[in-house]
């Protein structure tokens, strides 16, 4: 169980402030951190910090493998307990198998789900997860009973894996949504048109209650560079009332129309 804000630290080591978000997102109660061995500096960056201040005892911690193969995968997650100083991962994913051919090759006799099969029977992770930018791979993963939790886009920018949600929650599998609040691009489009005095509905507080507002979403991953955005979101989090369907169709639109 986490709260429904965690925090995606795929940009949080490019910014001068790296450190300081993390710590602010800790002493905020966010308690859901998702990386991966591929974001340069990352997993680095969030051992460095848990070091330095000792973190709550329901700290998820979820980082990922682009490693096809077990022997791969063990490899990979042998590192991540190094970087991020810790002696057992809550959730490890396989990252981005969005192809058939990935697909195929992770679940195999030698793929990378049994390697982390094999770690989680020593006692190194918690929890298999995989992330996805197909919706047919997501499908797979959802029904194969083999995976824990899945990890895809959904935001009103991107409302079409809604039944990819549905059927998750049908088979008990936890949904890690990354890109809530419509990734770097479309977020900057969208905070660039509020600066200069946009104000319509398509903001980051309300794509976040747009996530939050399917009963099927396990956690919210948005990046965050600074603390200020940290706060922004905590802020959303503490507050947030549940979209209709008549709100969610029309911040769809206006998604739409943005971008």
């Amino acid at each position: 169980m986490v709260p429904e804000l965690g925090l995606g630290a795929m940009d949080t080591p490019t910014s001068p402030k790296g450190g300081d978000t993390l710590q602010a997102a800790i002493e905020a109660g966010i308690t859901f951190i998702d990386t991966a061995r591929e974001y340069a500096g990352s997993e680095m960056l969030i051992g460095r910090s848990l070091r330095e201040t000792p973190p709550p005892a329901d700290l998820c911690l979820a980082s990922k493998t682009f490693s096809r193969t077990a022997n791969g995968a063990q490899y990979d997650i042998d590192r991540s307990l190094r970087a991020l100083g810790r002696e057992r991962i809550a959730l490890y994913q396989l990252h981005d198998v969005s192809t058939a051919e990935a697909w195929e090759a992770v679940i195999g006799e030698d793929g990378a789900l049994a390697g982390l099969q094999a770690a989680r029977y020593r006692g190194l992770i918690d929890h298999i997860g995989i992330s996805s930018h197909t919706a047919e791979i997501v499908r797979l993963a959802i029904t194969s009973s083999q995976f824990d939790s899945v990890m895809l886009e959904y935001s009103a920018f991107y409302p079409v894996t809604a039944s990819l949600i549905d059927l998750a929650a049908e088979h008990d599998v936890g949904v890690i949504v990354m890109r809530p609040v419509g990734g770097s691009g479309r977020t900057s489009a969208m905070r660039g048109r509020i600066a200069e005095g946009y104000d319509g509905p398509l903001t980051p507080a309300n794509l976040l209650r747009y996530v939050w507002s399917n009963p099927g979403v396990s956690v919210a991953i948005p990046g965050a560079r600074y603390p200020s955005r940290i706060h922004e979101n905590v802020a959303t989090a503490s507050e947030w009332l549940p979209m209709d369907e008549t709100e969610r169709r029309a911040l769809e639109a206006e998604a739409a129309r943005l971008y």
